[in-house]
Order: C-alpha cells, then sequence, then structure tokens
C-alpha cells in the first residue's frame, strides 16, 4: 500500500496528538486531575503508534510504544511520578515530536532517539511485569450494527473508538491492513461508504487468509483508534474472543487493570442504534489546504476593489435597473466575502497551547516558580493572521520569565507569593482581538531605562522620569537594552522591538504598561483578518490615505479655540478629555497648510491612550484589500500596507501604532 497519501494527515494528527501530550504532562507534573493525565497522554500516545505503524515509521512507533511502556507502569502504581519520569516523559515528547516531523520529511537521520530510548527502556522495563492478565469479556452479536458481509473466509469484525478522528480514513487504513494478510471478498458497509463516513463505529470484512486470529488481531490494532476486535469463522460466532485495548477513556478504575473490550462496548452498545444525527451525518467536515483559502482571499479582493469601481460608475450613470443589480451584487460578494473570513478564523488554542510548556522549561531553568494560565482560548483569528503573532507572543513570555520575575526567595522578601503569576488572555473588541501578557513581576525598571537612554542620548539629560509613552518608545528602539549580560531567553529590548515590527506589520499596535514591583502588561491590538478591512478615508493636500476603523473613535472638526500648547506639544481640549495632536501633512512630509478652511480631528485609540490625527478632510468608510508596500524612503514608517480604491486610484494605509 501507498501511504505517502497520508503523510500530511498524519503529521496533522500527530501534531494535535504532540500537544495534547505536553499539555497532560503539565497536569500530571502540577498532580492535577488525578488519574485523567496518565490516560489521556496514554490514549494520545498509543494513536500515535498505531499510525507510525501503519506508515511504516519506526522511530515513532517505537518511542511511542516505550513512552507506552513508561506510562503503563505509572498507571499500575509500579512506577512513582518522580522529577526524574517527568525529566524523561518531557524529553521522549520533544523528541517524538521532531521523529513526526523528519519521518514525513525524510530526514530522520536528524533525530537522536537513541539516548532516550535507553532512558525510557531503563524505568518501563526496571521490573516484570506482575499485574494479572488482562480479561476479555465475552459479548455477543448484539455489540455489533454492520452487517456481516457475504464470501468466503474468517468474518473479522472491528469497532473504533468513540472519539476517533476522520473514522472513514482510519477504516480504509485497517481494510488496507488487512489486505497485506490475504483476499478481502467482502466488506460492511461497502468500501465507498466508508470513506465517505457513512457507518457509525464499526465494520466487518470477509478475509481469506492463512494468517491467526491473534496475528490479525495484533495487525488491526497497530492501526490506532480501535476499541475492539472480533475474529471469528465463517458460522462460527465463538470462534475468537474479542480482544482487548488500552482504555480509551479516563474512567475510574482500580489501579492496574487495563479496560477490557466488554467496558469499552457497554457505552457504545448504548449508542449502537445511530441518532439522527450519526445516521445523516449532518456535520461533515474537510481539510483543505490553506493555500487555497489564501487564493479564495485573494480572489473575494479583486472582487471587493471590482465592485467599488462598478459603484462609482453605476453612480454617474442613475440607471434605476443598473443600480437595483449592483446593489444585489454588492450584497452577495458581501455574503461571499463574509464566509471566506470566517471559513479561516481558526481559535486562538491552536497557537496557545504550546506557550505553557514554553514557559514550564524556561522557569525550570532558571529556578523560578510561575503559574501560567491562559483565558480566552476559543477566541477566533484568520488563520495567517494566528501563525503571524506567535513569535511575538514568543518574545513577550520569555520577556516575562527571564527578566519579569524575580527567584522564590526574593519575591517573599518584596512581600509577595514565591510563585509568580503569568496570565495569556485573548478578548473580543469589535472588529480586533486585543491579546494581552500580564505579569505580576518586578515591573520595568525606569530609572535603569531612563540612565541607558540619557547614556545613549536617546532623551535630554534634564529628564526627570518617563510616561508610558516615553517608555514604550525608548524600549521598542532595536537594540536598546537595560540587560547586564545577554541570555539565551530574550534581552527585553531586541524582545520588544521584534513584538513592535511584527504586530505594526500586521496593522495591529502594541500598548505597555508597567509599575515598578508590581507588574507589567503587554497589550497587543489586531484586526481579525489580514486581507480586507474597514477603512476610513482622509486626504491631505489633494492625496487620500485609508486609516484602519478599529483604531477609530470618532472625528470633529477642529475648532480654533479648542488648540493649545502643553509641554511644548500641540494639544485639544474634547469634552473633558485633553488629547495630543498629529497632524498627518507633517508625518508624511508634506508642507503646511496655507489656506484657511476647516480641518478635521479623527480621534484614534490605542489601547487606552487617546490622541487626534488632523487631516484636510474626510472621504467617507470603504472597505479595503490591502496589499504589500515597500515604502521608497526608508525613514517613514507611518505605513503598513496600500489599497486600490474605488475609482482605481492607489492609497496608502496608515500604521497607526507608528504614530507620533
Amino acid at each position: 500500500m501507498d501511504t505517502s497519501q497520508y503523510a500530511e494527515l498524519f503529521l496533522t494528527e500527530s501534531r494535535e496528538h504532540v500537544s495534547s501530550v505536553n499539555h497532560w504532562l503539565l497536569e500530571l507534573e502540577r498532580g492535577a486531575g488525578g488519574d485523567e493525565p496518565v490516560s489521556a497522554i496514554f490514549r494520545s500516545v498509543h494513536t500515535i503508534k498505531g499510525m507510525s505503524a501503519t506508515m511504516g515509521y519506526g522511530v515513532v512507533a517505537e518511542l511511542s510504544h516505550e513512552m507506552e511502556t513508561l506510562l503503563d507502569r505509572v498507571r499500575r502504581g509500579t512506577l512513582a511520578i518522580t522529577p526524574e519520569v517527568m525529566d524523561v516523559l518531557f524529553h521522549a515528547a520533544d523528541v517524538l515530536e521532531q521523529a513526526v516531523e523528519a519521518s514525513v520529511e525524510g530526514r530522520l537521520g536528524d533525530v537522536r532517539a537513541d539516548p532516550v530510548l535507553a532512558r525510557l527502556r531503563a524505568m518501563g522495563h526496571a521490573t516484570p511485569r506482575t499485574s494479572a492478565a488482562i480479561a476479555a469479556v465475552p459479548f455477543g452479536e448484539s455489540l455489533w450494527t454492520a452487517e456481516a458481509p457475504a464470501g468466503a473466509g474468517l468474518l473479522v469484525r472491528v469497532r473504533l473508538a468513540k472519539e476517533t478522528p476522520l473514522r472513514g480514513v482510519r477504516a480504509f487504513l485497517i481494510v488496507q491492513t488487512l489486505k497485506r494478510l490475504g483476499e478481502i471478498t467482502g466488506v460492511s458497509p461497502s468500501l465507498a461508504a466508508l470513506q465517505g463516513d457513512e457507518f457509525d463505529l464499526d465494520f466487518a470484512v470477509r478475509l481469506q487468509t492463512e494468517a491467526t486470529a491473534a496475528e490479525i488481531t495484533k495487525q488491526v490494532r497497530s492501526a490506532g483508534d480501535v476499541a475492539a476486535v472480533e475474529v471469528e469463522a465463517a458460522g462460527d460466532a465463538s470462534a475468537s474472543a474479542p480482544q482487548a485495548v488500552p482504555e480509551t477513556k479516563a474512567a475510574a478504575r482500580p489501579s492496574g487493570m487495563l479496560m477490557a473490550v466488554g467496558e469499552a462496548a457497554t457505552p457504545a452498545h448504548a449508542d449502537a442504534t445511530p441518532t439522527p444525527a450519526t445516521a445523516g451525518h449532518s456535520a461533515r467536515h474537510v481539510r483543505i489546504d490553506l493555500r487555497r483559502l489564501d487564493a479564495l482571499m485573494n480572489l473575494i479582493g479583486e472582487l471587493v476593489i471590482a465592485r467599488g469601481r462598478l459603484q462609482q460608475i453605476g453612480a454617474t450613470l442613475d440607471d434605476p435597473a443598473l443600480n437595483e443589480t449592483l446593489t444585489q451584487a454588492s450584497r452577495l460578494i458581501a455574503d461571499l466575502r463574509d464566509e471566506i473570513v470566517t471559513s479561516r478564523m481558526v481559535p486562538v488554542w491552536q497557537v496557545f497551547d504550546r506557550f505553557p510548556r514554553l514557559v514550564r522549561d524556561a522557569a525550570r531553568g532558571l529556578n523560578k516558580r510561575i503559574n501560567f494560565t491562559i483565558e480566552g482560548k476559543d477566541i477566533e483569528l484568520d488563520r495567517s493572521m494566528l501563525d503571524e503573532i506567535g513569535d511575538p507572543i514568543v518574545h513577550l513570555l520569555r520577556n516575562a520569565v527571564d527578566h519579569g520575575f524575580a527567584g522564590p526567595d526574593e519575591r517573599v522578601r518584596a512581600g509577595k507569593p514565591a510563585e509568580g503569576q503569568l496570565v495569556l488572555s485573548a478578548v473580543r473588541d469589535r472588529s480586533a482581538v486585543v491579546i494581552r501578557v500580564a505579569d505580576d513581576g518586578r515591573g520595568i525598571d525606569r530609572a535603569r531605562v531612563l540612565a541607558k537612554a540619557r547614556e545613549a542620548g536617546l532623551v535630554d539629560a534634564g529628564k526627570v522620569e518617563l510616561t508610558d509613552e516615553d517608555l514604550v518608545r525608548l524600549i521598542s528602539r532595536p537594540g536598546f537594552s537595560t540587560a547586564e549580560q545577554v541570555t539565551d531567553l530574550s534581552g527585553r529590548g531586541v524582545g520588544v522591538d521584534a513584538v513592535f515590527s511584527r504586530v505594526r506589520a500586521l496593522g495591529g499596535s502594541v500598548d505597555i504598561k508597567s509599575q515598578t514591583g508590581v507588574g507589567t502588561t503587554v497589550t497587543l491590538r489586531l484586526p481579525l483578518t489580514l486581507a480586507i478591512l474597514r477603512a476610513l478615508l482622509t486626504r491631505v493636500a489633494g492625496e487620500t490615505y485609508a486609516l484602519p476603523m478599529t483604531h477609530v473613535c470618532e472625528t470633529v472638526e477642529l475648532q480654533a479655540e479648542s488648540l493649545t500648547t502643553l509641554r511644548g506639544r500641540e494639544v485639544m481640549t474634547l469634552r473633558e478629555d485633553v488629547l495630543p495632536l498629529m497632524r498627518l501633512r507633517r508625518i508624511v512630509g508634506l508642507p503646511p497648510r496655507e489656506a484657511s478652511g476647516r480641518e478635521h480631528v479623527i480621534v484614534v485609540e490605542l489601547a487606552d491612550r487617546r490622541a487626534g490625527l488632523v487631516v484636510d478632510g474626510l472621504a467617507g468608510q470603504e472597505e479595503i484589500v490591502v496589499k504589500q508596500y515597500d515604502p521608497v524612503r526608508s525613514d517613514v514608517q507611518a505605513f503598513s500596507g496600500a489599497t486600490i480604491l474605488g475609482d482605481g486610484s492607489p492609497a496608502l494605509i496608515l500604521d497607526v501604532g507608528s504614530l507620533s
């Protein structure tokens, strides 16, 4: 069988299982969840072993098998959870992840699995098995819903585990595995039905073979996610007892007992009659290459531009029939855009779930105690946006662990708990997502930052304190750092610079609040998607610029009596607020306005700070398609991209986070 066509599926599923292993290893180390972490880790490792054996990835299968053996000792109570055991399991999970990737890419020579295999074997086989034999509970024909297919040979019945993902693919792999043992003379349901997920959890195969029932069972179970197997000769319902498999769900049972098939069959038997949902398979899913979704997004972007152009033309013709058709087409295009954007949205946990392990390893390496929590895992972001934001969050977490937190003894002397609190959260805010990294550590030492800034000539020698805006501007400068020595984990200046660069490139903003001795909170504000934005069109000196609506609070006409100067900076009073002003003409390098006339102020929001952007005029709102932009002048950092307007003219997209 050519398994190469399933390599991508194997890689995707294995990554999910490795992520689950890391999650439950952290729970196991914390002593949370009772027996559930060990059972959950065992299930994921067992599934990887079955899939890798089917694919012929020997190193992955061997690693999984040895991890199973060690976990079995833990589950039976013959091996205690110690720091040494946890270190071996964490190391094994890392090597397992590397082996999965290397196997699919055909570069197994890059993986050094022997050292961890030796340690797993030393722990897993330290004492002989003494547990009782696994009970195999007989069951009758009522367990199975699939009819016995006609044909000669042995009848092989298979029931998949209830939580099996893509069970049609799993069933097809099992049938292909059985083909290696002999001739398939019948399948029930049909092979086409199996591949289309048009079956419940069990199916039956007629197999002409010289292999024994034990050999057949072993091959079937090697595919993974198998809850029960029964092999019987034609006309003989008792030829082979059902074969037990490792437990497939975390249920309370005496230590040292594995789940027999009778136990797994009990809940399955209760829903052997398909419910309307399972019978009709109303929830259908397909895996789509992200490149196809990118292509769809590009096409809908071009369609949005064409719609804007048609609306401009329609407005000049004043044809009722044309206008009605354009309105209908616009609505359909908007619906199509929303569906495509929604199809690209994924929950942030798909990236966030790898961070607990990162924080654990970093804290352990620095002998610090940190309780890391994640909030808002179900908040959704565009898949491309989520991929891009992973590295900035890694920078922030490493900075917090390395620089933000003191050791347990120092925290206690400062009147704090020995264990620090680090929180990563995501919340939806209008058409944006706000991601925060907050710690209760030392906070940023403003005096130290000010001293370094004076030394580098970045601030006036007479400056005695730093505002939050000053602090952000300084620590986000390339190469600025207060660290006395470089560490493997981070450098607060370098890390923040990388965060600012990446987030601004995504059309977002960064805000930092820090209080010495209390802690630091870094806030990232990001648009939901990179491709299509709602923007406010502004004009200065006859040129049009687009400002993402995610940053716009309101617009007002500039009144001369509201203007004043504070600390050498132009500000305006708006109701009870004092807003610093930025003039777009100066930002883009245009001469000051000569003729008198009305000017407008766009009140923009950056995290919890507001400012006013002065422009000559407003040209309304429009959906814009973001295009890559390479500035001709390297000193102009005010733009995050470009777009094509409805009249066919280009416009630059303002990067609000870089305006000052």
